[in-house]
């Protein structure tokens, strides 16, 4: 993964020196990702690198940030420092409609597509597991790796973890981690266990199984009862299954949950560059493919399924041009 990535990002500073037109002015988007380890960050980097390769002489480039996740990449927009981002479900739910962590509604963003599901991975050192289901965190009492602060993964975890009756500070005691720090911290048994939710198969949670094997680290399941608890009052979450085989060592499936992940642009983005942008996004799937396996959930079909938000104008026509019934909820206002 690492190189494919030097040579993506080798491919945008090729494009973006090269490729461009003196006549006219470049605009250059900033796509606001997540940590490393994570799907995020190596989907916006191959975003951002499509952006550049086909869009360059037509005046728009991309550069993909890293950030803290969904969080972050909420404010990043609300304060114009990131003109498109990655978001959770939830949060882009909890965001727009004033709910959760936010006090009123910010209405200063649009969906512009479903992208891949972003899939829990709560992974606990198997000498803590005690039956392999999500409440064996309750009661653990050891250090477990939530996320970054201000990350939708901390977000997530919380809502999940509070629907359960599973209290941060008295069963776990936090840490706020990345990816990699978690997994690297779980190696060397600083803590228990993390939360790295993302699209399978997730860096992280490869290197942890590569590194401990399947005996001494467990992804833990839900129950269908436990899921109908956690989507109440959301309404994001969906059965998940993690094939056999998708982790080094795994031989048996996973039924975790997952939430849609989206791409989201700000307000005042002109939607002629959105449509160029999703348009281009669809006619190099392939390309997309080559670079990780969950961006094979990104097809036009699914486009508009589960977003929480209504769609920027310029990604409506697209999908109208390519057939798609947009319902009255995802039309902008």
């Amino acid at each position: 993964m690492r190189k494919k990535l030097v040579i993506l990002l080798s491919a945008l500073m090729l494009v973006t020196t090269f490729g461009v037109s003196k006549s006219f002015a470049v605009k250059n988007y900033i796509i606001a990702t997540a940590t490393p380890g994570g799907t995020y960050y190596p989907v916006g980097v191959a975003i951002a690198t499509l952006i550049n390769m086909k869009l360059a002489k037509k005046g728009i480039t991309a550069t993909a940030i890293t950030s803290a996740g969904s969080g972050e990449n909420v404010r990043l927009l609300k304060d114009k420092e990131a003109d498109f981002a990655i978001l959770q479900g939830l949060f882009g739910s909890m965001a727009y409609n004033g709910k959760g962590v936010y006090k009123k509604p910010q209405r200063f963003f649009y969906s512009v597509t479903a992208l891949w599901q972003n899939v829990e991975h709560f992974s606990l050192l198997s000498k803590y597991v005690k039956t392999g289901n999500i409440m064996d965190l309750k009661g653990l009492h050891q250090r477990f790796s939530i996320g970054k602060r201000g990350s939708g993964t901390e977000g997530s975890g919380k809502v999940i973890l509070s629907a359960l009756g599973i209290k941060i500070g008295k069963d776990l005691e936090p840490v706020y981690l990345g990816y990699n720090q978690s997994i690297d911290a779980m190696i060397d048994g600083r803590i228990a266990g993390a939360n790295t939710p993302a699209g399978p198969p997730v860096a992280a949670i490869t290197r942890l199984f590569a590194r401990l094997g399947a005996k001494k680290a467990r992804i833990l399941n839900f129950t269908d009862a436990q899921l109908k608890k956690i989507d109440n009052s959301y309404d994001v979450w969906f059965r998940y299954v993690i094939k056999p085989g998708t982790y080094p060592g795994q031989k048996k499936p996973i039924y975790t949950i997952a939430q849609p992940n989206f791409l989201a642009v700000r307000k005042g983005i002109p939607a002629k560059d959105v449509y160029l942008i999703v348009k281009t996004i669809y006619e190099n799937l392939p390309f997309l493919h080559n670079i990780h396996k969950a961006t094979y959930a990104i097809k036009l079909e699914n486009a508009i399924k589960g977003l929480p938000v209504p769609l920027d104008a310029g990604a409506a026509k697209f999908y109208k041009e390519q057939g798609l019934k947009i319902p009255s909820k995802l039309m902008a206002k």
